[in-house]
This record gives C-alpha cells, sequence and structure tokens, in this order.
C-alpha cells in the first residue's frame, strides 16, 4: 500500500498579509511554516509532498522552500492559474466581469490531482497544525481508506488579534461531521464574545469551543470524480462573479450532503497558529522558537 501523501495550498496572494508568507521565514535557519508540517507529515509516515503553487513564484519557491525540503524528501509541484481546467466560454465570462484570480481551495486540489495517486492530508501552506495532528491524519491515512477524515481545532485557538478571520464552523454528530458552514468575518469583539458578520451586517454569535475546520482535511483517492462535479455545478452558478471562491469545506458539505462521503472526525489535541495578517508573523517566530528550545523540532529541521 502506498504512502499516504500531503497536499499543501500555497498558491495563495496574500492579500491581507501583504506579501508572499507562504515563503516568509519563520525558522531561525531560514524555515516557512510550511517546512513544520511536512516535517511533522514525514515523521508521521507520509511518503511525498506535493505543494500547489503559482507560475510567477516557481522561481522563488524552488530556491527557497525546495532547495532545503527536496533534498530530503520527495516533493512535486503542481500549478494553479486562474484559467487552470477552467472551460473556455466559462473563462471568457469571468474576464467580462474582471475577474483576476484563481478559483479557491477546490480549483487548488483539483489542479493536483495527477500528482495524487494515494490517500492524502491537503493544508494549508501558512498555518501550523502541530505534530499531533499529522500523527492522527497518518495513522488514518495509512489504513483502508475509503472516508474522509478532518481534525477540527477549536475556534478560541484560530482567531488573530489583527481582524477577522475565515473558518469552516463545523457540525459533529458523534464520530463524524455532518456539516460545514464557511463564515468570512469572525472576531471577537469588545463584549469578549465571537461573533461572525454576515454581509448584511447581521452578527451571530459563536461559542468559543465550536469546531471549526482549518483545512487539515484527509481523503482517499477516489473522490476526485466528484470532486470535478461539485466544482463544475460552481463554474456554472459563478463564472459572472469576479470573487466568488470554492472553498475546500463548502466541497465536503456537499459530500456530505449529497452522501457521497462520510468524513471521519479525528481527535487530535493539537495546537494551532498562522499568518494571515502581517502583524501574526512576530507571535509564530516566538511560538516556533519556544517548540524548538523544547526539543519538539531541531534547530535546522533538514540537514
Amino acid at each position: 500500500m502506498s504512502k499516504p501523501v500531503i497536499v499543501v495550498l500555497a498558491a495563495g496572494m496574500g492579500s491581507r498579509y501583504g506579501g508572499l508568507k507562504q515563503m516568509d521565514k519563520i525558522g531561525s535557519n531560514g524555515e516557512v511554516l510550511l517546512d513544520y508540517s511536512v516535517f511533522d507529515a514525514k515523521r508521521a509516515g507520509f511518503g511525498k509532498a506535493v505543494f500547489i503553487i503559482r507560475r510567477d513564484i516557481e522561481k522563488d519557491f524552488r530556491e527557497l522552500v525546495l532547495a532545503r525540503i527536496g533534498g530530503n524528501f520527495p516533493c512535486e509541484l503542481a500549478f494553479q492559474e486562474m484559467g487552470s481546467l477552467i472551460p473556455a466560454d466559462t473563462l471568457a465570462k469571468s474576464k467580462a466581469v474582471n475577474r483576476t484570480k484563481p478559483w479557491g481551495t477546490t480549483h487548488a486540489l483539483l489542479c493536483a490531482k495527477d500528482k495524487i495517486d494515494a490517500p492524502f492530508t491537503v493544508i494549508n501552506a501558512d498555518d501550523f497544525y502541530g505534530r499531533e495532528a499529522f500523527d492522527a491524519m497518518g495513522k488514518y491515512l495509512s489504513g483502508e481508506v475509503t472516508e474522509g477524515a478532518i481534525v477540527p481545532y477549536r475556534l478560541e485557538k484560530t482567531l488573530s488579534p489583527q481582524g477577522t478571520v475565515t473558518r469552516g464552523v463545523c457540525e459533529v454528530s458523534g464520530d463524524y461531521l455532518s456539516s460545514v458552514d464557511e463564515l468570512t468575518a469572525i472576531a471577537r469583539e469588545g463584549d469578549g464574545k465571537i461573533y461572525n458578520t454576515g454581509v448584511d451586517g447581521s452578527k451571530s454569535y459563536l461559542p468559543d469551543t465550536t469546531p471549526v475546520s482549518m483545512n487539515f482535511w484527509g481523503f482517499p483517492a477516489a473522490i476526485f470524480g466528484n470532486l470535478k462535479q461539485y466544482f463544475d455545478e460552481f463554474l456554472a452558478s459563478s463564472a459572472d462573479k469576479p470573487k466568488a471562491e470554492c472553498y475546500l469545506p463548502m466541497a465536503a458539505d456537499w459530500f456530505i450532503k449529497n452522501k457521497l462521503l462520510k468524513i471521519r472526525v479525528l481527535e487530535a489535541d493539537a495546537p494551532w497558529f498562522g499568518v494571515t495578517y502581517k502583524e501574526d508573523r512576530e507571535a509564530a517566530v516566538k511560538r516556533v522558537a519556544d517548540y524548538t528550545a523544547a526539543g519538539v523540532y531541531p534547530q535546522a529541521l533538514w540537514k
């Protein structure tokens, strides 16, 4: 049986961050956050990494990331562009409304389909998920995988003091995910409580303990036929919307509602932090330094 694959979503524009956060140095030897995820995946039994990037950052990515990781762990690149896998008529509609960016994380994953030949996990490049999360996912994906999986995190641990965040709010029934609702403007407000602000300005309260998706998913390799069907339906309804994005949590919710894939909830007492905003970087550097000092990671990850 093939070892599971780690797929890293690294094609983002970093608009709120103000730059390419997937390549911002966090570790003392120039490591970026995704280095720690790949390192954790390697020791959890994963066999290969697939990085989904944009063509315009390929040179920098090879020099700043692959030059360090590639000699220690098998790596491949996949590319996501606005026109990747998009029918000509759909692309023409999107350009007519001045669309300039790709179509979100579901689109990104489809762009890597030909590189994925085993059960896989898919993660964000700019998030730190913790060794425990990779241990749980690696164990699950090393078995006979016919269902999906998610490692959720407590909402209170995933906020940024710098502003709102997007999170997939999860409903859990027993050991399985029953729904995911992608909310795009979540923040802790002046009364100390967490709210999401809707497009109409209305606010909905979210308990601190709410489980949320941080895009730490596990899937069997056989999902791509259904995933493409979902994405095609999305394009049919959204080609003329310049900022519409097809998020993986939306696809997961569609799988569940159409009884195409059950998604198991994996328990892992894992830390999370990320770099949504430039101001988040200092805290990320400190936490990585603390883990390194505690011996969780070697001083230089890749020797």
